[in-house]
């Protein structure tokens, strides 16, 4: 069984919500790269953004990233959207556990994020600028998954249940998530 589960997706996919529910589930602890990046440097991505540009806030999701799976204690891992751009996190993610690409078009993407507050990369126009980070890092998200769940249609509980009964990971019983 493995030690981590990493799910990676686009921004507003929902990450962070199915990780926790996750996590709960098998009993493991949980981390998400974005609270993590805040816990260590005070500041937040649109903060680091600002300050230090997208270079500064890559390197911080990288070193969160490492960190995450440097701990051998079974954990359920909410990996930062841009963190597939870098060919070391790429690595590091396929050969630290199960990845698991949480998959959604763009406008359902665009459905969830709103306006966009708080996200630096989306502009005026999110789900045109969602679009066109998409089509860039679709490629990457399919070069580190092992598994792919589309959540379009489905509730958090269903893509629990996916992405545990895929993974062969224990409390993957349908239903248990709903």
């Amino acid at each position: 069984m493995p030690d981590h589960l990493l799910l990676v997706g686009m921004m507003g996919v929902g990450k962070t919500t199915v990780g926790r529910m996750a996590a709960a589930r098998l009993g493991w602890k949980f981390l998400d790269s974005d609270a993590q990046v805040l816990a260590d440097t005070g500041r937040t991505v649109p903060e680091i953004f600002a300050e230090d540009g997208e270079a500064a806030f890559r390197a911080e999701e990288g070193r969160v990233l490492a960190e995450a799976v440097a701990d051998n204690e079974p954990a359920v891992i909410a990996v930062a959207g841009g963190a597939v751009l870098s060919g070391v996190n790429r690595a590091l993610l396929k050969a630290s556990g199960v990845v698991v690409w949480l998959r959604a078009e763009p406008a359902t993407l665009g459905l969830r994020v709103g306006s966009g507050a708080g996200r630096p990369l989306l502009g005026d126009n999110p789900v045109e600028s969602l679009t066109a980070l998409y089509q860039l890092r679709r490629p990457l998200y399919e070069s580190v998954a092992h598994l792919v769940v589309d959540v379009d249609e489905l509730t958090a509980g269903e893509v629990v249940d996916r992405v545990l009964a895929e993974a062969g990971l224990v409390g993957a019983e349908p239903g248990a998530g709903a």
